[in-house]
């Protein structure tokens, strides 16, 4: 009897009001985040309770919990604005126009309702975005925001990360699906679709061979246009630049990754470590099972291998793999020779060797490898003997330039 309760209900929002004019009058911010030329002043405080990236960084002693400026890579400066925004005072404006970058950055910022937001959005005005609206949220498929049981009026499209092939069976997937209303998209369709940069074997006996292709004259233009650019070289400045650009991903940072390599005792390692551009900083991941210097990498299937290398005592011809995911090692099929600093390459999902050293000469062979068979097959060897090679994959062939045998070092191809 002696105890009363009182209370203020709308207190938590009246309070984030205030805060917000506090942030617009720019007293008592103490964080700025900058993305380019753009900067953005606010509060941690409000910023960790509303959005969990910020949540987990300002309160796990993060590097960034002490910077009074924090840069945000791979985020478009009004959706982040907008983002800031929606912490202080939880709304948000959703339009054909931002509803990209918004995705994107909720995904970033791990706004789980917004991103829901987003993809409703989507989803309810599918019938009114044009074809190629659809075709230019492809990249959102990589951050995984819409759901797998979506309607197929949708077009299930390839991540960022998708090869032209996919991209194209794609596109003629969706237009298949309802034909009589769709098939009239198709030349617009295609034109955002790199053809050039496709295959001359993928061109000829897949794009071109189509029924749907081969009844359009304006798509048939384009798969001319497409051969013309490997059959006259001469002519490729004339095609608009986006076509033989390769594309790259402007969004969605990637992690780079330091396998093995030497100490400065010159000791092998086994150590890996991971650098993340986005929080700028290096974290050690699980080390590999074998100490390795002068090692292959390669990538396959979102999985690293490490191929080779030198132990500190004997060249290797042990093979093991990375599962970033899991965070752990394991062991695949040897190589059929020892060698270490040896150029490796990926070449349509298989793995290629050339060259390298075996602890007594350089060596001129070539291994491929399937991850699908985890078998290593010997294939055609290199007219000489290289080390410390130059190695890379362009239009389907693989290139080996320069190296030494020991003796020479060659400036030749």
């Amino acid at each position: 009897e002696d105890l009363v309760h009182f209370s203020v209900g709308d207190l938590p929002s009246r309070g984030y009001g205030v805060m917000g004019e506090i942030r617009r009058q720019g007293k008592l911010c103490d964080v700025t985040l900058k993305v380019g030329d753009h900067k953005f002043s606010a509060h941690r405080i409000v910023l960790a309770a509303s959005i969990p990236y910020f949540h987990a960084m300002f309160t796990n002693d993060m590097m960034e919990c002490k910077q009074d400026e924090i840069v945000m890579q791979g985020m478009d400066p009004s959706a982040l604005e907008a983002l800031i925004n929606f912490a202080y005072n939880g709304h948000l404006a959703i339009d054909q126009q931002n509803v990209q970058s918004l995705l994107m950055g909720a995904s970033f910022l791990q706004l789980q309702n917004i991103k829901d937001a987003c993809c409703t959005f989507l989803r309810e005005r599918r019938r009114s975005l044009s074809i190629c609206g659809f075709f230019s949220i492809r990249q959102l498929a990589a951050v995984g925001t819409c759901k797998k049981n979506q309607n197929p009026l949708t077009p299930k499209l390839p991540t960022s990360r998708a090869s032209l092939p996919q991209v194209f069976e794609a596109a003629l997937a969706w237009i298949r699906y309802d034909r009589d209303q769709r098939e009239s998209f198709l030349p617009e369709l295609l034109s955002k679709i790199r053809l050039p940069l496709c295959r001359p074997q993928f061109l000829t006996d897949r794009v071109q061979q189509d029924d749907l292709v081969r009844c359009c004259h304006k798509c048939r233009d384009l798969v001319d246009e497409a051969k013309d650019y490997h059959l006259m070289p001469e002519r490729r400045p004339h095609l608009p630049a986006f076509k033989t650009r390769p594309r790259c991903c402007t969004s969605i940072a990637g992690l780079i990754y330091a396998v093995g390599g030497l100490n400065s005792a010159g000791d092998s390692l086994n150590v890996v470590e991971v650098f993340d551009p986005i929080a700028n900083r290096w974290e050690k991941c699980q080390p590999m099972t074998t100490a390795r210097s002068r090692v292959g990498v390669a990538v396959v299937n979102g999985l690293l291998y490490a191929i080779g290398g030198y132990d500190g005592q004997l060249r290797l011809s042990t093979v093991e793999v990375y599962n970033p995911e899991m965070d752990s090692w394991s062991k695949v099929e040897s190589m059929n020779s020892k060698r270490s600093a040896m150029g490796t390459v990926v070449l349509d999902g298989q793995i290629y060797v050339c060259g390298g050293y075996d602890g007594n000469s350089s060596l001129n062979s070539v291994e491929s490898y399937s991850p699908e068979t985890n078998k290593w097959t010997v294939v055609t060897p290199m007219s000489s003997n290289r080390s410390a090679a130059g190695v890379t994959v362009f239009e389907g062939r693989i290139y080996v330039s320069g190296g030494h045998d020991g003796l020479q070092i060659f400036n030749s191809v």
